[in-house]
């Protein structure tokens, strides 16, 4: 699934709470990472819950990502994260904005501000992983 076509099953969800269990759902569906991985250096700082997203496969043409969460919600935030950013180029991933995204899907204005801060500390690893895949 690319990410126009998850913005279009969020569409067709009519209410907050259709989408609410359909993120759910998309964290039930990652795997979840090896223990070996849910370590400091992995955590993504500025959540409230725990929360590792790790390079799984890094080339100059794409990044491949995993992530995972003590959270079903924030893992299904994860879900959302890897379908926009996970299989991209480093400069793409760098220069792609989630937040006209976040908006699109309709979650700006139905998680809590915490947990905004959240997703957008996600997005913020996952571009810092992919710089450092671009510059090294």
């Amino acid at each position: 699934m690319d990410a126009q076509e998850l913005v279009e099953r969020f569409e067709a969800f009519d209410d907050w709470s259709d989408r609410y269990r359909y993120v759910i759902d998309l964290g039930r569906q990652l795997p979840d990472l090896d223990d070996a991985h849910k370590v400091d250096a992995n955590k993504v700082l500025g959540c409230q819950s725990q929360v590792w997203v790790v390079v799984r496969e890094a080339t100059n043409e794409r990044v491949v990502f995993d992530g995972d969460s003590d959270s079903s919600i924030v893992k299904g935030l994860i879900a959302v994260l890897l379908v926009l950013y996970s299989g991209r180029s480093p400069a793409d991933i760098v220069a792609i904005d989630a937040k006209p995204y976040f908006e699109q899907l309709g979650l700006a204005g139905h998680l809590s501000p915490s947990r905004a801060n959240g997703f957008y500390a996600m997005v913020a690893r996952i571009k810092r992983l992919a710089a450092e895949r671009a510059t090294g």
